[in-house]
C-alpha cells in the first residue's frame, strides 16, 4: 500500500489468501487470541428500566437489568447479520444470535476487532437464506499474530486512520443530504411558484399552498387526470424467471429502480394483474403505501404491476405527466399526503382520497418549461450526488484495505506516530507551551 513501508523480512504463512507475513509473527487462529461464547436468549433479560445495553446484530436495541459480560469484547454475528463485528467495552448482554468474546491477556482487544473485520464471512456462511456462522469456523480462522505490544501499536494506528477516513465519509454524507435538500427545493419551488418571479400572484385558497401564479388553475388531483387503475388486492404467483414485477419498492425518486427489488411472475399471472389496465410508456405510477407517495413514469411495457400501486395519466390538453410527477414529488404535496394518510406502522391512503390532493395546473407550455428546468437543474445535482457517493465508496475501500494491510503485516506501522497538531500559518503565538519546571 502506497505511503507505508513493508516489514524488512517475511515468511510464507502457509495460508493462500494470507500470503506472506512478517517473519517474527506467529501463525495461529482466532482461538489463540480469544474464547468465543454464545449469547443468551433475550427472554432471560428483564428489559424494563435497565442500565446495561442489550446488543443484537443491528446494534444496541434496549437495556437490561442484568449483564452477561463485563470488559472489552468483540461481538460476532451467529445468525442474520454476520459480517459486522462490534467492539464494546463495559457491561453488556448479547442475544443468542450473537457470539461474544473473552479476549486473552496476551491479546489487544482492538487488534482482535480489526482482525475480525477481515474475516471472509461469505466463505464461511452455512446458509444463503439466513447467513450463519459456526463457532468452530470462527475459532479456527487462521491469522498471523504479532506481540501484544505490536498489536496495540497497530490498533492505535488504525484507530487514528479509520477515524480520519470516517470523518471524510461523514462529510460526503452531509454533502449528499444538502444536495438532496437542494434538489427537493428546486422541484418544490418550480411547481408551486413557477419560473418567473415577476408574474402576478393570487391566493390559492389552500392554506398549505399560499400564493400561486394568478393564471394557474387550482383543483383536486382527479380533476386533472384520467381514470385511476388500482392494482391492490392481487397476489401474483412468483417465479424465478418471467415478467418483471414492479413493486412499491422499485419506485423511487421519480424513476423505476429495477435493482431495488427483483421479482418475477409467470405470464398468466401477469395477464391477470394487468386486466384492469396495461402499462404504457409515460403512464404515471403512484405508491399508495409502504412507502406512500413515491412516483415514477413507466419506461417500458414488458412489466407487471404489483399491489399498493396505482396508474394514471394526465388529461390531454390539461396536464403533462412529467409535470404531474414533479408536482407529486414536491414538499407541499408530500406534506398533504401525510395529512390524508392512515395507519400506525405503514402510512397509506385509499384511491378514493386522491381527489382530496390539491394540484396546480399551469398552461401546458409552462408545464414543459418547468419540466425542462427541473430536469436540467436536478441533473446537475444528481451528478454531484453520484460523485460524492463514488468518493464514499473509494474511502470505504481505502478503509478496508488499510485495516487488512495492517493486521496481516503488509505494512509496518511500528514507528508510526499521530501527526502533531496543526496550527494556522502565523498563529504560533496561540500555542500553549508547557511551563518550565
Amino acid at each position: 500500500m502506497s505511503g507505508f513501508k513493508p516489514y524488512p523480512a517475511y515468511k510464507d504463512s502457509g495460508v493462500e489468501w494470507l500470503g506472506e507475513v512478517p517473519d517474527h509473527w506467529v501463525m495461529g487462529s482466532l482461538k489463540n487470541m480469544a474464547l468465543i461464547r454464545n449469547g443468551k436468549d433475550y427472554k432471560e433479560v428483564e428489559s424494563s428500566d435497565g442500565e446495561y445495553p442489550v446488543i443484537g446484530s443491528g446494534g444496541q436495541f434496549t437495556t437490561a437489568t442484568h449483564y452477561l459480560y463485563e470488559g472489552e469484547s468483540v461481538l460476532l454475528g451467529r445468525k442474520g447479520t454476520i459480517d459486522k463485528p462490534l467492539y464494546i467495552n463495559g457491561r453488556f448482554w448479547t442475544v443468542d444470535t450473537m457470539f461474544y468474546t473473552e479476549i486473552s491477556r496476551e491479546t489487544c482487544a482492538k487488534f482482535f476487532y480489526y482482525c475480525s473485520l477481515t474475516i471472509p464471512f461469505d466463505y464461511y456462511s452455512t446458509s444463503t437464506a439466513l447467513p450463519s456462522m459456526t463457532q468452530a469456523d470462527l475459532l479456527n480462522h487462521p491469522t498471523a499474530i504479532p506481540s501484544k505490544l505490536e498489536q496495540t501499536q497497530i490498533a492505535r494506528f488504525l484507530d487514528h486512520e479509520t477515524a480520519r477516513i470516517d470523518a471524510l465519509i461523514e462529510e460526503q454524507r452531509r454533502l449528499i443530504e444538502l444536495l438532496k435538500e437542494k434538489r427537493q427545493a428546486v422541484i418544490s419551488h418550480a411547481v408551486t411558484k413557477g419560473l418567473d418571479p415577476t408574474v402576478p400572484m393570487k391566493d390559492s385558497g389552500v392554506e398549505w399552498l399560499g400564493e400561486v401564479p394568478a393564471h394557474w388553475e387550482v383543483g383536486g388531483l382527479t380533476r386533472f387526470i384520467g381514470p385511476v387503475v388500482d392494482y391492490r388486492g392481487r397476489t401474483p404467483k412468483k417465479v424465478d424467471e418471467g415478467v418483471f414485477l414492479v413493486t412499491a419498492r422499485n419506485i423511487r425518486n421519480g424513476r423505476i429502480d429495477y435493482e431495488a427489488s427483483q421479482e418475477y411472475v409467470d405470464p398468466a399471472s401477469a395477464e391477470s394483474l394487468l386486466a384492469r389496465g396495461r402499462p404504457e410508456v409515460g403512464d404515471l405510477l403512484f405508491t399508495m403505501e409502504a412507502p406512500l407517495g413515491q412516483v415514477a413514469l413507466i419506461d417500458r411495457t414488458d412489466i407487471a404491476l404489483a399491489q399498493r400501486i396505482v396508474k394514471f395519466r394526465g388529461e390531454p390538453h390539461v396536464m403533462k405527466n412529467h409535470y404531474l410527477m414533479y408536482w407529486l414529488m414536491s414538499t407541499a404535496c408530500q406534506a398533504r399526503l401525510e395529512t390524508l394518510a392512515t395507519g400506525s406502522t405503514a402510512l397509506g391512503i385509499k384511491a378514493s382520497k386522491l381527489g382530496m390532493i390539491e394540484c396546480l395546473a399551469p398552461p401546458l407550455k409552462e408545464q414543459d418549461e418547468i419540466v425542462s428546468y427541473i430536469t436540467q437543474e436536478t441533473s446537475k445535482i444528481n451528478t454531484l450526488v453520484s460523485e460524492a457517493e463514488h468518493v464514499i465508496l473509494l474511502l470505504q475501500e481505502r478503509r478496508s484495505a488499510l485495516i487488512s494491510a495492517a493486521v496481516t503485516g503488509k505494512i509496518d506501522v511500528r514507528n508510526w506516530q499521530p501527526p502533531a497538531a496543526q496550527y494556522p500559518v502565523g498563529d504560533a503565538h496561540n500555542r500553549t507551551e508547557p511551563e518550565a519546571v
